[in-house]
């Protein structure tokens, strides 16, 4: 594989853990009583649960290797082995086992009802980000939640809409695709901005984001910051010529510190001017450093290559049918080059909704 070729498999689908992380999931499997009447998702492949499918781009996850582990080994569109982070926090709430993506044309009454996700893999809040891989940018997944509430008021009323609407639980994942893609991989943003512009930019375009969002009835509100952009496998690959003497770029993992820095000031900030919202900052670059440090707390045998193909460049359109993979995908941090497995998400779900049950982040 060339290095021209890693990086157009680099081009696609950057995307990025979700939220915090400390237990093992075995506390997974108890649910709780519904804190949240629905669950309302924004951003890129961590947290698509299929919308891709139904767009034209070839970014798509909807074909095997992918959902290997996930019930019934269907391939649903979400880029790793089972289930994400979505599903896993709705279920735990007792809202559904699954969250939908919002594009589906056989979305049902209740599930409009209880929630559905609008992001898009390979996306970003840049929107350059998205037309480079023909996506959804976040900004116009605003356009399907108005199309959303649109449909909730038919079903239930402007008054119960707004209830629902008020009280859902949104989650907003996004940021690493503008990195990788536009200022990294291929570097477009670096002819106009230095790195901390561009992390101003990209974070003045989230802050639109909530704002909206917010007029359109959102008040509970999670944004997870970046992960170690620079441990990402495909990152790694795309570095180093030698495939034995890959390592973590700490340039790129320290110019995550920065934005997440900037980012939990920014939703601090932000909060006291939207009145009745709670807008809470999910760090994920420590837990994860640790996951990567420490993989045999987590039962990880891997954790700088996937388990689709060689792990080094597949992802999206390279991780196809003809693509074998690991045994054993549990003992694999990550799914392809950019992706975690069920296995490695479990334990961010573990960890958010540790973070969510904390009555302190809601008082």
């Amino acid at each position: 594989m060339t290095r021209v070729n890693c990086l157009i498999a680099a081009l696609s689908l950057h995307t990025i853990w979700l939220l915090l992380l400390t237990k093992p999931c075995s506390s997974l499997e108890p649910k709780t009583s519904p804190s949240f009447p629905a669950i309302l998702i924004f951003g890129d492949s961590t947290v698509d649960t299929g919308n891709n499918n139904f767009i034209p781009t070839i970014f798509k996850g909807n074909y095997s290797p992918y959902g290997k582990n996930f019930p019934g080994h269907l391939a649903t569109g979400r880029f790793s082995d089972g289930k994400l982070i979505p599903d896993m926090v709705a279920s735990r709430l007792g809202i559904k086992e699954l969250v939908p993506p919002f594009l589906d044309p056989k979305l049902s009454n209740d599930d409009i009802k209880t929630g559905v996700s609008f992001a898009s893999a390979g996306t970003g809040f840049d929107d350059l980000t998205a037309a480079i891989s023909k996506v959804i940018p976040v900004m116009k997944q605003i356009d399907h939640f108005k199309n959303y509430i649109q449909r909730l008021q038919g079903l239930v009323g402007v008054g119960e809409s707004k209830r629902i609407i008020s009280n859902a639980l949104v989650v907003i994942s996004a940021g690493t695709n503008d990195l990788n893609i536009n200022f990294y991989d291929l570097p477009t943003r670096q002819l106009q901005y230095n790195i901390s512009g561009y992390q101003d930019f990209l974070q003045n375009r989230l802050k639109s984001l909530i704002k909206e969002i917010y007029q359109l009835g959102c008040r509970n509100i999670v944004v997870a910051g970046l992960p170690p952009v620079g441990c990402l496998p495909i990152q790694e690959t795309i570095a180093f010529e030698n495939p034995l003497k890959r390592h973590c770029l700490e340039d790129q993992n320290s110019d995550s510190i920065a934005y997440n820095q900037k980012l939990s000031k920014l939703l601090t900030n932000l909060q006291p001017q939207l009145s009745g919202s709670k807008i809470l900052y999910a760090d994920i670059y420590t837990p994860l450093i640790d996951m990567l440090n420490n993989p045999q707390n987590y039962g990880f045998e891997h954790t700088n290559k996937g388990c689709c193909g060689t792990g080094l460049v597949e992802a999206g359109p390279l991780c196809n049918p003809k693509i074998p993979t690991c045994e054993n995908s549990s003992k694999f941090m990550f799914w392809d080059s950019i992706h975690p497995t069920e296995a490695a998400y479990k334990f961010i779900a573990e960890s958010l909704l540790k973070k969510l049950g904390d009555p302190q982040n809601w008082n």
